[in-house]
């Protein structure tokens, strides 16, 4: 074993050590969607007295944080989100609407005297009070109330805590304890109160939670003229249930938001649904992964089967490094773990393919150092293909949010870790398997000293694809047209989270009629409904925004016409927030293509890297004038699809551009078309074994992965079809004609020669 062996082994044995250390000992952090429980998107607004600016949205974490925190939920997470909003997970959480309120409430208390009680025909809701520093609010009551400026507020207050009274009959209540400055403000205004007759309105006290009076109890009569309370203590009163009292205690102890905040976005998935998509997922990994594993074995044999050794390894560095990173696996991301699996085959498939060409190139070869120049020769079209998937995942990092951008997470690491795999760990286990004795003299049981039956076929029949490369052209064409004609007559139905609204899912037990779904919500109020089947026995319900009450109401409905049904999803998006994302999406794609154009352009000449962007326009158009004739939704999941379909593509093209560079060097004078069908038959049948292997991780996922992925695994099956297709026959043919006019400054007549 040489020196470089050596090390690559040691350096291979030390991330699997540490990867499988990591994965016993650090357990990954789940997405709600896996899991189960609500996420909440706050957004913080501005009032007249306070700005809502980085620094009160930073209290309003903390606030929100001491709330929590009193709820007693598991391992919440809390971030902000920019400069306005921040994102709340509560984990095992399925009652939204509680949760929103707690957190929601600006919960400002405060403590007034009572000046006494208001005449008749004073309005109890003005906004403006008839003196300076005074109000009129109703009692707990109804009856109103005359009161004078606030002299305590929630800082004020120690602490407090729900507490029950039965021998005093109190019932329910909540405790408090004044601290500093608080306890001697609290004598001072209760000891002006017992000034007071027991039978006056000023003898009270009102305390204020956001503007609405929730105990204004009286000064006991023991309580001497201008002493007051001086212990600090006092409580609040009201016919509290258990419940209620907590969320008094929790409110006032976790303080005052310092700016009001608004829901822009609400997300709930039961824990059923989670689980199921987990296991859902993982049968798609395990039954993908060993597909796509016997495949590369019957391609490539003893090869074969030390690359899907390899493809094993790659998975346990993925997850350990999801694990070290601290990053959330979400259902798009556990879709992306498993995708990366069938794009690392894609590393294996270039080098052992290179390796073979090699071994048919050399008179006296030895299988040693044909992967030794396989791995040498596919180092660059490996790293182009790779950097250009890593683009696609970065964007979706920076420029998408929630689970799209944990598939952009998981998307990059499974990248980076087939990289790894590739480059190293079946480097290692090819070259030693080569050297020993047993295997140089059988070199047929490595499977790269055949040249396999696609390369077989193509050496044989030799055909010239490019010969009329404009026919490629107009059958894309003619696949643009149609795909156009979808956008143009279903347009795009663009998913709740672009369009702002609320989708709901519901599991039903047995198949029900989504059209008498709809004509009973139609009848309710809800005509814009949008009822489609989910899954075998199930149903999804898209609206415009609905109040929590209009959701009850759309739930009733439905479970009149299709019987028991169960709540396994809620999302509420806000108008305002799905116009950013779709102005995001928007942004995220036209960057995108922007961003491959330039890396394109620098690795190769303008000419090959603007027909790669053209094949690219090409694949994102199919794809969605496909889902508009299916009428399947444009959500940020698709998004996703999108633009790893694009990371996909670019690959393919990279790969075919990467060979047309090198044969175009040799400077043989061949015509450009000539060269440029050479390539696409040298590198044709690692497209041919890479798309295989991708479409069974693919197939698995879109069969097995459940309801929650099929759209998303179709999305990357079209893609990759079209992907595979556009790369030879339509980024080939753009860059024979562009290359021609760069040439001439004119087109060419189809099929001219043009030299290189």
């Amino acid at each position: 074993m040489n020196r470089s062996l050596r090390v690559r082994a040691l350096l291979a044995l030390a991330v699997l050590a540490l990867s499988l250390y990591v994965a016993a000992t650090v357990p990954v952090r789940l997405g709600l969607d896996l899991r189960g429980g609500t996420q909440i998107v706050l957004e913080t607004r501005s009032t007249p007295t306070a700005d809502a600016d980085s620094a009160a949205t930073d209290r309003t974490l903390e606030v929100l944080r001491g709330r929590i925190d009193a709820l007693g939920v598991a391992e919440p997470t809390l971030v902000r989100s920019g400069d306005h909003r921040i994102i709340v997970e509560l984990p095992g959480v399925q009652d939204p609407k509680k949760a929103a309120d707690v957190l929601g409430r600006t919960a400002q208390l405060t403590f007034h005297p009572v000046l006494g009680a208001a005449r008749d025909g004073d309005e109890t809701s003005r906004p403006l009070p008839k003196r300076p520093g005074q109000r009129v609010l109703p009692d707990e009551s109804g009856t109103p109330l005359r009161l004078g400026p606030a002299l305590l507020t929630g800082e004020d207050v120690k602490e407090a805590a729900a507490r029950f009274d039965q021998q005093g009959g109190a019932g329910w209540h909540v405790t408090l304890g004044f601290e500093g400055a608080g306890r001697d403000g609290w004598a001072r205004l209760t000891g002006e109160a017992a000034c007071k007759a027991p039978v006056d309105a000023a003898r009270r006290v009102a305390i204020v939670l956001d503007d609405k009076v929730i105990s204004s109890p009286q000064v006991d009569p023991s309580i001497a003229c201008g002493a007051g309370i001086r212990d600090g203590a006092t409580r609040i009163t009201g016919s509290f249930s258990a419940e209620e009292a907590r969320e008094l205690s929790l409110l006032i102890n976790g303080g005052a938001l310092p700016v009001p905040v608004e829901t822009v976005e609400q997300r709930t998935v039961g824990p059923t649904l989670g689980a199921q998509a987990i296991t859902a997922s993982a049968w798609a990994a395990v039954i993908g992964t060993a597909l796509t594993s016997l495949f590369i074995i019957v391609v490539y044999r003893l090869l074969g089967a030390l690359a899907a050794l390899a493809l094993a390894c790659h998975g346990l560095v993925s997850y350990a490094a999801l694990a070290a990173l601290g990053a959330t696996l979400t259902l798009p991301g556990l879709a992306g773990f498993v995708l990366a699996i069938g794009m690392a085959v894609d590393a294996n498939v270039l080098v052992f393919e290179r390796a073979r060409e090699e071994y048919a190139a050399r008179r006296r070869p030895s299988i040693r150092s044909a992967l030794t120049a396989g791995f040498r020769n596919a180092f660059s079209a490996i790293a182009d293909s790779n950097i250009t998937t890593l683009i696609a995942a970065a964007l979706l990092f920076f420029l998408a949010s929630g689970p799209v951008r944990g598939f952009g997470v998981t998307l990059g690491i499974g990248v980076l870790a087939s990289m790894f795999s590739a480059l190293v760990i079946s480097r290692v286990l090819a070259e030693f398997a080569a050297s020993r004795p047993g295997v140089r003299r059988r070199p047929r049981l490595t499977g790269i000293a055949t040249t396999g039956a696609v390369r077989e076929r193509l050496t044989r029949r030799n055909p010239l694809l490019m010969r009329r490369p404009r026919r490629w052209l107009a059958t894309s064409a003619a696949g643009l047209v149609l795909a156009g004609s979808g956008l143009a007559v279903r347009g795009v139905d663009l998913g709740v989270e672009f369009t702002g609204g609320r989708l709901i899912e519901y599991s039903t037990g047995s198949p029900v009629d989504p059209g008498r779904v709809r004509s009973a919500l139609a009848e309710a109020g809800f005509p814009r409904a949008v009822v489609q089947s989910s899954g075998d026995a199930g149903l999804t319900v898209r609206t415009d925004p609905l109040t929590d009450a209009e959701e009850q109401e759309v739930t009733g409905t439905l479970r009149e016409v299709a019987g028991p049904a169960d709540k396994v999803r809620d999302e509420l998006i806000g108008p305002s927030l799905g116009k950013e994302l779709r102005q995001g999406a928007l942004i995220a794609l036209a960057v995108a293509l922007g961003a491959q154009f330039v890396y394109l352009a620098a690795r190769f000449r303008w000419v090959l890297g603007s027909a790669a962007v053209v094949a690219l326009v090409h694949d994102v158009v199919i794809l969605l004038g496909v889902f508009a004739w299916l009428g399947k939704p444009v959500d940020g999941v698709f998004l996703a699809a999108l633009l790893t379909v694009i990371g996909y593509s670019v690959n393919d093209s990279v790969v075919l551009f990467d060979r047309v560079r090198e044969l175009d060097r040799r400077g043989s004078g061949p015509p450009f078309s000539r060269v440029v069908n050479q390539a696409i038959l040298q590198t044709l049948p690692r497209t041919v074994n890479t798309g295989m292997g991708a479409a069974f991780m693919l197939t698995a996922l879109a069969v097995l992965g459940g309801s929650s992925l099929t759209d998303f695994a179709l999305a990357l099956l079209i893609g990759l079809a079209v992907g595979t297709y556009s790369s030879v026959f339509t980024a080939a043919p753009v860059a024979i004609g562009l290359h021609a006019r760069s040439r001439s400054g004119k087109p060419s007549p189809e099929g001219a020669a043009v030299t290189a």
